[in-house]
């Protein structure tokens, strides 16, 4: 077993096992698992939570981005600009949408889609901007908005990683109107499977997407538009509301974390901490240092018995789903120079002060060793 596993799920439900076997019971004792109560609960919490005026619930984080986007008007051939340093699923997305994902590098500093970048990528056949909300820490959406509107276009906020994060105080998600998240496990408000939400701000959109996530369907067994079956079943809303009543405290704890490794890893050389932009409070998602020996890093944690892991090692455009794109090495330069010298370092709210001084120390280690 690891010293320092990357994160550990038991303690995770350890913390609320009660509520959570309360939460799974009342389901249970309603005999009713998909579009109900709990779900419709969920919705009205998240929105609340987020500030926006309402919450789709959906099969997964990747669907909840795919129902956004043709919700907004994407369709066959659309491109929608996005970042190549993200998880696959935001690309993927884009293509069950019908579009085509046009990338824009990154900014060095913060490894957000850079909204110079954004502009210089859209053209006539542009039909939405997708920025990501990476690692947690938000993207700068100021400027990003003001490429949005100079060009007539919706900006759908992928904010997967991003549960609680903040830009200019304001919770992330529905800034631009309508955005996407994920409940996937490992996620800062996690489900125990696969989920997903929309927030939204236009009534008439929400009334859209909840007919497109369960197959277009106006009543029973009347399809008025395409759509899929994506619906956010009970069990998993149930779950998600425990999950949303403890999100700001393991946001903080995870702040408190990251706190403990940026002092202890200040000024070790070769090795670049993650930036926090004063317009930003991230959520910790991720913590990702930088390393130009990254690998070798990797090993010798691993030797120590601490997991980490690299988000993302394969920029989009050179990825094997994407390679009709047309993309080649060089395209990207900022994104692949950091995806070459990314690692995740363990970081959950359960996670130990002890535990991040120890990851902290070899950090420390074996970076100067390395450097």
């Amino acid at each position: 077993m690891s010293v320092v596993p990357f994160v550990d799920f038991k303690a995770r439900v350890s913390a609320v096992r009660g509520e959570l076997e309360a939460a799974v019971g009342r389901v249970l004792d309603s005999g009713w698992f998909i579009l109900g109560r709990e779900g419709e609960a969920f919705e009205r919490e998240l929105a609340s939570a987020c500030g926006a005026q309402d919450a789709v619930g959906v099969a997964s984080g990747t669907e909840a981005i795919q129902l956004a986007l043709s919700a907004v008007g994407v369709g066959a051939g659309d491109e929608v600009v996005t970042s190549p340093l993200t998880a696959a699923f935001t690309g993927l997305a884009i293509l069950a949408a019908g579009g085509r994902p046009v990338f824009a590098d990154v900014d060095p500093a913060t490894l957000n889609v850079a909204p110079e970048a954004v502009a210089r990528a859209v053209t006539p056949r542009t039909k939405a901007l997708l920025p990501v909300h990476l690692y947690g820490h938000p993207a700068d959406l100021d400027p990003l908005l003001q490429i949005a509107r100079d060009h007539g276009l919706p900006l759908v906020e992928d904010a997967c990683q991003a549960h609680g994060a903040r830009y200019k105080g304001r919770v992330v998600g529905a800034l631009s109107g309508i955005g996407a998240l994920s409940f996937y496990p490992t996620k800062n408000l996690g489900a125990l499977g696969d989920a997903g939400a929309v927030l939204v701000n236009d009534p008439a959109l929400a009334v859209r997407l909840r007919r497109t996530r369960n197959g277009g369907q106006t009543d029973r067994y009347h399809h008025a538009e395409p759509g899929i079956n994506s619906r956010l079943d009970e069990m998993q809303a149930a779950v998600l509301r425990v999950g949303l009543r403890h999100l700001e405290r393991g946001n903080a704890r995870r702040r408190e974390l990251a706190a403990i490794y940026r002092r202890e890893l200040a000024n070790v050389g070769g090795l670049v901490l993650p930036v926090e932009q004063p317009y930003a409070r991230s959520n910790h998602h991720l913590f990702v240092v930088r390393h130009p020996r990254r690998d070798a890093l990797m090993a010798g944690l691993e030797e120590r018995g601490i997991a980490s892991l690299i988000h993302y090692p394969v920029p989009l455009h050179l990825q094997g789903a994407f390679a009709a794109l047309g993309g080649r090495r060089g395209d990207f330069p900022v994104a692949e120079k950091a995806a070459g010298e990314i690692v995740s370092l363990p970081l959950y709210p359960e996670m130990t002060d002890a535990q991040a001084l120890v990851v902290a120390a070899a950090v420390r280690e074996l970076a100067a060793r390395e450097a």
